[in-house]
Parts: structure tokens; C-alpha cells; sequence
């Protein structure tokens, strides 16, 4: 069997991103530092099991906000998605970010909202308790 370790993607910030997605869902930093051969920075946030790889270059001052709809990309990553036990805390949470949620659902197996963080990564959040 198969599973997913991590996902990497590339942030203005980091340790700002890391923040908020400790605070959001109650992770960890597993790990922090240099990249390989010093190309950028990188923070692992996550579980035991699995994390997410926030990034920034060299020259932070050099990453772009997304310039294409990834949904409409090939290769684009379209949303990172995140189990959670309270829905609701967590959306209090989002939005205590100063995040607005949106696109709410409720359908077999669960409900979901969705936001966009501050580097316009969408995050799907989603209960099926």
C-alpha cells in the first residue's frame, strides 16, 4: 500500500505560512531550514505521518503570485485538502486569519468550505464526523 508523505509548495513566507497552518490545524514543525546547496528555505509542517513543505526561494523577494488558473494548468496544484474533527473551530480560526471561507457544502462524506491564504493557495477544509 501506498501513501502520500508530503506536498511542497512554494510561499513569500514560510515561517508566516507555517504559523498559520499550525495555529489552523493543529501541526507541528517537523522540521526547518537551508534547502539542499542553499536554493531557498524550507519549513516541514505536519503530523508524524505526513506533511506539507512550505518554501521560498533564495531570493524570497522573487516569488510570484500565481499568474494562471490551476485549474485550467497542467500540472497546476488546484487545493491542498485537510481532514479536521471541528469544522466549525477551524473556520472561526480561518477567518480569525482574516481569511473569508466560501464555497460551503455539505454532501456524502462530509462538509467542506474552501479559502485562499495569503500567497493564494486554496485550502480545502473539510468533516466527516
Amino acid at each position: 500500500m501506498a501513501r502520500l508523505e508530503h506536498v511542497n509548495i512554494t510561499v513569500s513566507d514560510p515561517k508566516k505560512t507555517a504559523a498559520m497552518l499550525v495555529d489552523l490545524f493543529g501541526w507541528r514543525i517537523r522540521w526547518e531550514g537551508p534547502t539542499v546547496q542553499g536554493a531557498g528555505y524550507t519549513l516541514h509542517v505536519g503530523t508524524d505521518e505526513s506533511y506539507v513543505a512550505v518554501y521560498t526561494g533564495p531570493d524570497p523577494a522573487k516569488t510570484v503570485p500565481k499568474a494562471h488558473d490551476a485549474y485550467q494548468m497542467r500540472g497546476g496544484m488546484n487545493h491542498l485538502g485537510v481532514v479536521v474533527d471541528d469544522l466549525d473551530a477551524v473556520e472561526a480560526k480561518v477567518k480569525a486569519h482574516g481569511f473569508t471561507p466560501h464555497s460551503h457544502a455539505d454532501y456524502e462524506p462530509g462538509r467542506r468550505f474552501y479559502f485562499h491564504d495569503s500567497d493564494g493557495i486554496e485550502i480545502e477544509v473539510v468533516s466527516y464526523a
